[in-house]
């Protein structure tokens, strides 16, 4: 299969993938098939997990939570002088790591024909068909078609309407992980999970945080409990405005350094009192929108809901047969462990087109990468309230448990909900040292094993390692 785009601008093909973080997985089983794929990605091979996300964000992290154990080294008899940053080296270092992985994935990918790689933006310009290419000259595009399509273009930074925001020269997610020297103090406009993680990792290197949420807690789509505790711990590092809405945004220059003035209004306040607020860099971090407008869809009839996700049923085909869509773009869980979840059906529902099978969302997991950590399964105590479901609920801190004494960590806790009718775990939200790891067996049990506390804590566990905490939650609930 030779493309010479002189000789012919139209190419077909037995499906064509959008983007290539998670769609990749399913472009490379479908090859496997013997079928002819397309891959068409405009921006770094790898998606936003590997470039903009989960992997550089971690890699920085890392260096956040060793500068917290060295900070913290005095409560364990352990004296230090003081550290240093080399911030420029820590940069260098994720770029190099996320770089190279992306890089070598676009050279094995230009090395075969079978799937083929197109590095250009791509638009919809009728049914299942593509033009692929820059610039406004159709001629100047390839046009491609294939009876299947997956789209996995996922998401980007949502900008808010502020005013003077757009000339200021922000950055978001996408940017901060290549800024050249470290802020002295660092505003930032949004108080979800990204916000949290990036303030945990500028703080800990000792840059003075700002951070302004229209919200009354932080990170407010976790459990009620734990989004209060988290907001207490961060207010007490950190300058945390709650409640504040952004009116306007402006920056000046002065020798070289710029300076950028944030003015904010509390919303529940009619006074028209403003909050002025310095810092030498400003990250917006105010949610994430669908690149669906980007692809033009309305020109192949894929619907989209009111906030832009693409619409799919439970097998992940869209209102068009034979068209896809997995990941960020569909809107379920904007988590990179979804989209690898969602890829397995999609490949095979795109290549079993009689055999069909359901998309299996339950106990999707997630966590929280900041200081303290976070994870969380399953459903939230208000939600439980709102649903009127009777429960049990068991919280227990790490401080009690022999690991949780021997790291320090007193504000840690693991929390179940129970249902009272079938003993089934509804829930369960950790906050506190390795909660990411923790969450695991309460996985494992929910999505595999009877789906009861009984199959925690009749777990031998070993002593005294930290998981004690997450046996000792859970019994008790079964002691009830």
């Amino acid at each position: 299969m030779t493309f010479d785009n002189n000789k012919e601008n139209s190419k077909k093909f037995d499906l064509i993938v959008i983007g290539s973080g998670s769609g990749l997985d399913v472009a490379n089983a479908v090859f496997q098939h013997g079928l002819k794929v397309a891959i068409v990605e405009k921006d770094r091979m790898g998606g936003t997990c590997l470039n903009r996300g989960c992997i550089p964000s971690k890699l920085l992290i890392h260096s956040a939570d060793v500068a917290e154990i060295i900070k913290r080294a005095h409560l364990f008899g352990i004296k230090v002088d003081g550290f240093t940053v080399d911030f420029q080296k820590m940069i260098e270092r994720v770029n190099n790591i996320t770089d190279s992985s992306s890089d070598r994935i676009k050279n094995a990918f230009e090395e075969i024909e079978n799937p083929h790689l197109f590095s250009n933006e791509c638009k919809f310009n009728g049914e299942k068909t593509l033009y692929v290419g820059e610039g406004e000259e159709d001629n100047k595009k390839i046009i491609i078609t294939a009876d299947k399509i997956l789209i996995a273009a996922g998401t980007r930074p949502r900008i808010p309407n502020i005013n003077g925001l757009k000339e200021s020269g922000y950055v978001t997610s996408d940017e901060i992980f290549r800024i050249k020297k470290q802020p002295k103090t660092l505003t930032i406009i949004g108080g979800g999970y990204i916000a949290c993680e990036l303030a945990h990792f500028f703080g800990a290197l000792g840059t003075e945080i700002n951070i302004l949420q229209r919200r009354d807690v932080l990170i407010p789509d976790e459990d009620e409990e734990v989004s209060q505790k988290f907001t207490d711990i961060f207010s007490k590092k950190y300058n945390i405005c709650l409640g504040y809405k952004v009116k306007s945004v402006s920056k000046d220059m002065n020798n070289d350094s710029a300076r950028f003035h944030v003015t904010a209004t509390r919303k529940d306040d009619a006074s028209g009192k403003t909050l002025d607020v310095v810092s030498d860099q400003l990250l917006v971090a105010a949610g994430r929108i669908p690149n669906s407008d980007t692809l033009d869809l309305h020109k192949t009839g894929v619907k989209v809901d009111n906030k832009g996700y693409i619409v799919t049923d439970k097998y992940l085909e869209t209102n068009v047969k034979g068209i896809f869509a997995l990941g960020d773009i569909v809107g379920r869980y904007l988590f990179k462990h979804n989209a690898n979840n969602e890829a397995q059906y999609a490949y095979n529902n795109i290549i079993s087109t009689h055999q069909k099978i359901p998309v299996n969302y339950y106990a999707m997991p997630h966590a929280i990468f900041s200081s303290p950590q976070i994870a969380s399964v399953g459903l939230r105590e208000q939600d439980l309230k709102r649903m009127s479901i009777h429960y049990y609920k068991s919280v227990y801190p790490y401080i009690k448990t022999a690991m949780g004494e021997a790291l320090e960590d007193r504000e840690g806790f693991v929390k179940f909900l129970v249902n009272k009718a079938d003993r089934k775990i509804l829930g369960c939200h950790i906050m506190g040292s390795d909660a990411s790891t923790l969450i695991h067996e309460v996985l494992v049990a929910m999505r595999h094993g009877d789906g009861t506390t009984k199959s925690i804590s009749g777990t031998i566990h070993i002593h005294s390692a930290l998981s004690e905490v997450v046996a000792k939650a859970a019994a008790n609930i079964a002691s009830n």
